[in-house]
């Protein structure tokens, strides 16, 4: 979703329910821009984040608590 020719990935992003979205960083490859060039790691989760909260207008913090809530319903089954 960060590098410049992702734009149908962007463009899934922007409409993708919110209730679906999560996030990921395919660790320990393909850092996400700005980290280009080095080994990738989980910390640069944020990148992808503020990425997709640019994409969909929102705010980190509203994209943060969203995939945060989404993550525990889809790998720990609990609820918001």
């Amino acid at each position: 979703m960060t590098f410049k020719k992702a734009e149908e990935i962007r463009d899934a992003a922007k409409i993708c329910s919110a209730e679906k979205m999560l996030v990921e960083t395919d660790s320990p490859f393909l850092a996400p821009v700005p980290h280009r060039g080095v080994s990738n790691q989980p910390a640069y989760l944020v990148a992808v984040g503020a990425c997709l909260a640019q994409v969909r207008n929102v705010s980190i913090d509203e994209i943060a608590s969203q995939t945060t809530s989404n993550a525990l319903i889809a790998f720990a089954g609990l609820g918001a």
